[in-house]
This record gives structure tokens, C-alpha cells and sequence, in this order.
């Protein structure tokens, strides 16, 4: 039995009433099987069905072909933490009680609060089994934003984002528990097995498998046979060696398309056991990335041309930092090789999901389901009245996207009231032009946004505006 703490027991017992009453007599085995896959660091370019050139992702592009692929879809946040939180609760950081990456010593993360509730527990109580395999950086272990404790039957990966940094790590945590590892084992063929395992486990479903698998984050490592025939494309880096590195590894370059590679293999695996099973046609496979491409290990995002036509990287609050892909594949519902610009966010998973499942979303979220675009019934499509983010690193800064409308704000950490940047990315999707001036109006309802988006919160203060 998960190990439950006293503010977990009451809001999932709140959650419990709601869905019976949602569900009624339907039964749990009639709704469709729910896989959210979320790669670590990939940017809006890093995907051959996005643009990239210099490497193919042929399972990932075959889910684009046979599903919908959204173009103005965003990340919760710049950064790992707050994004995860954002999608598990259904909130943006505003109002979610994670709003950047802060450490806890010696493993783990600052948790998020049992009282929240997440997309999880809802499928959990609907009658979903729910498993995560990949990294979770929202709680250390037996802390109330351990995964156990956030309505997950299944955990197998990292919980703490700093033991991410190597893909041959020495533990990682099955449950509760930390288990040792050799240090040459790559772990993403560990996490891809047991998540295998759990769709195999439960095939007569319905379950919830959360795959937030992490490559491509930093450090640049793959099995020598995934990045050998890219050293022989790009030789002119073989000499390259970036931060983090286990022996022989060199030409981060190389290694980066491998890892891409390795990742696209993966997809693929899950579609392949999909079919074997015969629950392809009722299960629902959603692809995202976490935020934009990084700098780190070696990297080169402009090597590859990560950001596509967007502007900025990890930790940016311009497009290239927050504007990811989503790709949803539903077999005989989801019409294949559809491509929608409807604006979305990864707070709207939680009531999608929801929807889903058919059971009803709590209330106070920022999430809109996108189920009526993905059914293709764009006029029941709630829309937006805008996307907020805030972020406390590099100065201190915040966005909002508003229809065609973008705004930022930057150095808030320093500068009560800094000017606001204005981009129209109907025409500037690179956010090259800033016309705030020409439109004094739309620069007045943004900063209402900045205002009313915002809940205070002990933890997160932009220092400036704190004082």
C-alpha cells in the first residue's frame, strides 16, 4: 500500500467523492488507455516531423502522420521542476506551488504539497492504474511530492533531477526504494523496459503510464553504437568533449543526434507492443517535450537548428524556450496527419485527460481540455484568454501569450516596473520587433494579466517587487 501523509489522505478522499459521483456506473475497462510521453530538454525543431534536418526521428514523425500534431502548443515552464508540476496539477506557474527548480540535499527536490491534486490521483480514483518511469524532481523521497504520494502505483527512475546528469548513474529509485546499479548500465533502456512492462501488465486496462523519459538532457551520453555512424558524418568534432562525460565518450555533437536516435527507438517500441496487445485503437499517445533545447554537456542547439524558427533557449521566456511539440495519436479518432494551431499549454493535460476518462476536472485550474480539437470538433473548442508564465532566474521575468499577442517582462528582480516587450507572432515569430509602442492598449491588458495571473507565494518572489 502507498504511504500516504495526512493532507494526501483528505484531498484524494475529496477527489474519490467527486469521480464516483462523475463516473456512475461506467466501467473502468471502457475508457481508453492514457500514454503521456515527456522528453527531457528537446526543442520545438529537435523532431524531423518539426523541421530537423540533421537527424531522422521516423516513429515519432509516423505518430505526427497517423495523429494530429499541434504548432502552438507550450511547456509549463523554461525549466524541469515547475513544468512537471504545471502538468501534473493543471496549473501554471502562477498559481502551481512549484515555480522553479529548488534543491534539497542530499537527494531530491522541494516538494510539491500532498493538498494538490493531480492528473494521477484523478485517474487513479476513476479506476486507472497509473505508473511513472523516467524523472520526477517534484519531492524527495517519502516527502509529500514523492510520486507514491501523488497517486502513482508505479514509479521507476530519478526522482532528483541532479542524479539525471548521467544516463549511467549508480541508483535510481524503484518505488520507494533506491536501488544499486552498476554504472555501466544506460538507464534509459531500464526505464523503457519497466514501462514496457507496466502497458504489459495491464493491458486489459484502463492505466495512465507517464513516460517522462529524459533524454535529451545533459550530459550527452548514448551506447557507442547509437553515435558511431554520426562521429563518421561530423569528424570535425571528434575531438569535442563536453561536461559530464563517462570514459570514451567525445563529440557531444555525435552523441546528441544518438541520443535522438535512441529516443526514437523508444516510441517506437511503445507503438509496436501497442499492436501486439490489441489495445492500439484504445489508448491515447501524447508526445511533448518538457521546455526548449539547452547549452549544456556539449550541446550545440544551433548546430542543429533545436529552436527552429523560434528565438531562445531553456530558461528563455521567448518561444524558442517555452513553444514545444504535441503530437496526439487516437487511432479512429484523432484523424491522421492533421496539423491544428489551436493554442494549448500543458496545463490543459489534467482536464483532458479528464475528459478522457470521463470524469469531471476540479474547478479551480488554469487547464482547458483540448479533447474537442483532437476529435476534430473546433467549434465546441474552448480557447484561452491567455498563457502565463513566471520564472526567477536570470533577473527575474514573466510572459504572456494572448491570442497573436505576446508579452514579456524581463529583470523583475531588480526593477519594479521594467518595461514590457510586445511581439505580434503572426508576423514576428521570432519576436524580433517589438511594438509595444504602436499598441498601448494591448500593453495596458497585459500588464493586468502579470497582475491578476499572479498568486503570492512564500517561496517565489521577484525580489524587486517583494520589496
Amino acid at each position: 500500500m502507498n504511504r500516504m501523509t495526512p493532507s494526501n489522505v483528505l484531498s484524494v478522499f475529496v477527489v474519490g467523492l467527486l469521480i464516483v459521483c462523475s463516473v456512475g456506473v461506467a466501467h473502468a475497462a471502457d475508457r481508453p488507455n492514457i500514454i503521456y510521453i515527456m522528453v527531457d530538454d528537446a526543442g520545438y525543431g529537435d523532431f524531423s516531423c518539426y523541421g530537423q534536418k540533421k537527424f531522422k526521428t521516423p516513429n515519432i514523425d509516423r505518430l505526427a502522420k497517423e495523429g494530429m500534431r499541434f504548432t502552438q502548443h507550450y511547456s509549463g515552464s523554461t525549466v524541469c521542476a515547475p513544468t512537471r508540476c504545471s502538468l501534473m496539477t493543471g496549473k501554471h506557474t502562477g498559481h502551481c506551488v512549484v515555480r522553479g527548480n529548488r534543491e534539497v540535499r542530499p537527494v531530491g527536490q522541494a516538494p510539491m504539497a500532498g493538498s494538490e491534486v493531480t492528473v494521477a490521483e484523478l485517474l487513479k480514483q476513476a479506476g486507472y492504474k497509473t505508473g511513472a518511469f523516467g524523472k520526477w524532481g517534484m519531492g524527495f523521497p517519502g516527502s509529500e511530492g514523492d510520486p507514491m504520494n501523488q497517486g502513482f502505483d508505479v514509479f521507476y527512475g530519478y526522482n532528483c533531477q541532479r542524479n539525471a546528469h548521467t544516463f549511467y548513474p549508480t541508483w535510481l529509485y524503484d518505488n520507494e526504494k533506491q536501488i544499486k546499479l552498476d554504472g555501466k548500465t544506460y538507464s534509459q533502456d531500464l526505464i523503457m523496459e519497466r514501462a514496457l512492462k507496466f502497458i504489459r501488465d495491464h493491458k486489459d486496462g484502463p492505466f495512465f503510464c507517464y513516460l517522462p523519459i529524459t533524454i535529451p538532457h545533459a550530459a550527452m551520453h548514448v551506447p557507442a553504437e547509437y553515435a558511431d555512424p554520426f562521429r563518421k558524418k561530423w569528424p570535425q568534432f571528434n575531438n569535442r568533449v563536453g561536461k559530464y562525460r563517462p570514459p570514451n565518450q567525445s563529440n557531444p555533437i555525435a552523441v546528441f543526434a544518438g541520443m535522438m536516435t535512441k529516443l526514437d527507438e523508444g516510441v517506437g517500441q511503445v507503438m509496436a507492443l501497442l499492436k501486439d496487445l490489441g489495445i492500439d485503437d484504445n489508448t491515447v499517445v501524447m508526445f511533448t517535450s518538457d521546455n526548449g533545447p539547452h547549452k549544456e554537456g556539449g550541446h550545440d542547439p544551433v548546430f542543429f537548428d533545436s529552436n527552429g524558427p523560434l528565438t531562445g533557449f531553456k530558461r528563455d521566456l521567448t518561444e524558442g524556450g517555452i513553444r514545444v511539440p504535441l503530437i496526439v495519436r487516437w487511432p479512429n479518432k484523432v484523424k491522421a496527419g492533421t496539423v491544428n494551431d489551436h493554442i494549448s499549454a500543458h496545463w490543459d493535460l489534467l482536464p483532458t485527460a479528464c475528459a478522457i476518462a470521463g470524469i469531471d476536472a476540479p474547478k479551480r485550474i488554469d487547464g482547458i481540455s483540448y479533447l474537442p480539437t483532437i476529435l476534430g470538433q473546433d467549434a465546441k473548442q474552448r480557447q484561452h484568454d491567455y498563457l502565463y508564465w513566471e520564472f526567477y532566474e536570470r533577473g527575474g521575468k514573466r510572459a504572456a501569450r494572448m491570442g497573436k499577442w505576446k508579452a514579456i517582462q524581463r529583470n523583475l528582480n531588480n526593477n519594479a516596473n521594467p518595461p514590457i516587450l510586445l511581439y505580434d507572432l503572426h508576423k514576428d515569430i521570432a519576436e524580433q520587433n517589438n511594438v509595444a509602442d504602436q499598441h498601448p492598449d494591448i500593453v495596458a491588458k497585459a500588464r493586468q494579466v502579470f497582475k491578476d495571473a499572479h498568486t503570492p507565494s512564500p517561496h517565489w518572489r521577484f525580489k524587486a517587487l517583494a520589496k
